[in-house]
């Protein structure tokens, strides 16, 4: 078996057919991709659209990587059947932008999405974010940075928790002082006889 055949099989699981590699998909897989894409876009409240052109396959598993622990659904699929998926959906303007080799991160959490292609891209300068999405709503470079440099959303939850306990705190002490100052004082009226 030669280099070729070996990579097709073993590495990009594609079908080979005397000694040749396929690279296209057969109607079947098409539709799989598709409703796979699809099933994720039901629940998902961002779609971010990146090229990839020149990545290494290293650096792009490793995207892959931290997209799954960010939770972001992460795939690189054909723009002809990425326009299919999105067609019909609150994400369907993005259908006039997906020209070249693209990756699209799906996910329920914008900033996630965000944050993982945007943390990504600074070290990575061939990964190149174009376009991404909110339903109904189209985002441009600088609204995908702004949504990456703000803080998740476990984060803001904190915040807000640590604020909205802050004032109870604040009476616990106030409580807590009146006794703890009594005791202090009879301490001092003690130790002054």
């Amino acid at each position: 078996m030669d280099l070729q055949s070996f990579i097709c099989k073993e590495i990009i699981s594609l079908n080979i057919t005397d000694g040749e590699c396929n690279l296209s998909l057969n109607l079947e897989e098409k539709k799989a991709v598709v409703s796979e894409v699809g099933a994720k876009l039901v629940n998902a409240q961002a779609v971010i659209v990146a090229e990839y052109r020149g990545l290494e396959v290293g650096d792009m598993n490793q995207l892959r990587a931290n997209a799954r622990q960010s939770g972001v659904y992460f795939q690189v699929i054909k723009n002809s059947l990425a326009r299919r998926v999105v067609e019909g959906t609150p994400f369907s303007d993005l259908s006039q932008n997906l020209v070249g080799p693209l990756a699209y991160c799906i996910g329920e959490d914008p900033v996630a999405v965000a944050k993982v292609l945007y943390e990504f891209s600074k070290d990575n300068k061939k990964l190149v974010i174009k376009i991404g999405a909110m339903p109904n709503v189209i985002l441009s470079n600088k609204d995908i940075n702004n949504l990456a440099t703000m803080m998740s959303r476990e984060e803001l939850i904190a915040k807000l928790l640590g604020t909205m306990q802050a004032p109870i705190v604040k009476f616990v002490r106030t409580l807590n002082e009146v006794p703890t100052r009594f005791a202090r004082g009879l301490v001092a009226v003690r130790d002054q006889k």
